[in-house]
């Protein structure tokens, strides 16, 4: 019998993915509907976090841990305060051209942070809105209004101004008027925000755009077979909570006779290659002990366990083979994982809970972990917040993994299959659905 299998393990991952939404429950606000960006006293929103919670409804509804009335409530909330919130060119306002700062004040919607008007994380935004709309296709009053609201959002959002006049996607903007040198230009999460783009009915990007986003990507050859390389993990899943691309390929996976989710399993594989062969001799990491990603950690030289001095890097986009390596983990990479290698993420994730079980609060896992580090246990270092991002991605891939629900609502979502279709993606669902419509 398979680990997937068991009961037990079955209603061991329930408790975590429903701890894991629980998260959007308790660090939002009422009134406007944002989410905290951590579960830190006073921490901002931040706008992909509220994202990730507007798509984690459905599931939630689905598994019978809210009323589907009180969710469409909640969801409804948060699309009425970024419909009527001010979009302008000065400091203080929640937005500009369709688009919204990274961090808001968690009740006024207030730029906070000095933070930029971020094209990703608008996309994560309107992507948890457009998947919340779809779910809730009701005739009430309260369903009509979310999905009309969630429309209006997403045809606002002005993807050929994000360009400013170059062939990629800019990274953002900051008032009055600058935006940020960097662009949106090889294989990033920035995936979905180019199928969003390519399929706005109102102000869309074109496909030569995509094509020359694709054009940095940075391909490599590892065992015979051709591998998109991006290094931190969170890359290759952010845009597959949303979008099932098995079997969908745009013309850089044809020609490799490969495709994103596969490539996924490929780097969760490096990922646990790399632990197992630990060049820099950290504690813990084995083939079963693994996840590079964003995280926060401590910052500076530090002594480890075994009398070295380490320096760690703080925030960071950790990543293997090739990208930073400090020693810090992100216990959460078995649970995002589940979809794409079942058996080796479930394995990993009972040997991190058994390993290490201070790490599990409430059935609910931190941000990061440094067992390198000195500690009451073996767990060493452990971020004290909880990170809405994992926790929505969380909650997310368990339910792609387990019943496959995000993946079938955005299946049905015309702006993303006009979105996949315009960047070239053809085959498996996306072919047999376009036939339909």
């Amino acid at each position: 019998m398979s680990l997937h299998s068991r009961t037990s393990d079955i209603a061991c991952i329930d408790g975590l993915q429903r701890a894991a939404f629980e998260y959007f429950l308790r660090y939002s606000d009422m009134r406007s509907g944002l989410v905290a960006d951590t579960s830190r006293a006073g921490s901002p929103s931040s706008i992909a976090a509220t994202g990730f919670g507007l798509a984690a409804y459905p599931v939630a509804v689905e598994r019978g841990w809210i009323a589907r009335s009180d969710a469409a409530w909640r969801v409804l909330t948060t699309l009425r305060f970024f419909a009527a919130s001010r979009q302008g060119s000065d400091a203080s306002a929640t937005g500009y051209r369709g688009f919204y700062y990274h961090f808001l004040d968690m009740r006024t919607g207030d730029r906070v942070w000095r933070s930029e008007l971020s094209t990703i994380d608008t996309s994560l935004l309107l992507a948890g809105a457009l998947t919340a709309a779809a779910y809730f296709s009701g005739r009430s009053e309260e369903e009509s209004e979310l999905r009309r609201l969630a429309a209006l959002l997403y045809e606002r959002a002005d993807w050929y101004w994000a360009l400013n006049g170059g062939d990629t996607v800019t990274m953002g903007w900051r008032p009055p008027g600058r935006f940020l040198k960097h662009r949106w230009r090889g294989h990033s999460e920035a995936l979905l925000l180019y199928v969003l783009a390519l399929g706005s009915p109102t102000r869309p990007i074109m496909p030569p755009n995509y094509e020359a986003y694709t054009a940095a990507h940075e391909w490599l050859e590892l065992d015979g077979a051709a591998h998109l390389h991006a290094a931190a993990l969170f890359v290759h899943l952010f845009p597959q909570a949303w979008i099932d691309f098995r079997s969908i390929r745009d013309k850089g996976m044809r020609d490799r006779a490969t495709d994103y989710f596969d490539n996924t399993r490929r780097a969760i594989r490096l990922q646990r290659a790399h632990a197992e062969e630990n060049p820099h001799g950290f504690a813990g990491y084995c083939r079963d002990l693994w996840g590079f990603s964003a995280c926060h950690a401590p910052k500076g030289w530090f002594r480890l366990r075994d009398g070295r001095r380490q320096k760690l890097l703080g925030y960071e986009a950790r990543g293997a083979p090739f990208g930073a390596d400090d020693g810090t983990l992100v216990p959460w990479a078995p649970l995002a994982g589940l979809p794409f290698e079942p058996d080796a993420c479930l394995g990993s994730l009972f040997h991190l809970m058994s390993r290490y079980p201070a790490l599990v609060k409430e059935e609910r896992l931190p941000g990061g972990f440094n067992p390198s580090l000195p500690g009451d246990g073996p767990e060493g270092w452990m971020d004290d917040r909880l990170v809405g991002l994992d926790q929505g991605l969380v909650v997310m891939m368990i339910e792609n993994w387990r019943s496959g629900l995000v993946w079938e609502l955005t299946r049905g979502i015309p702006a993303f299959r006009q979105g996949l279709s315009r960047a070239g993606f053809a085959g498996g669902w996306l072919s047999s659905t376009l036939l339909q419509v």
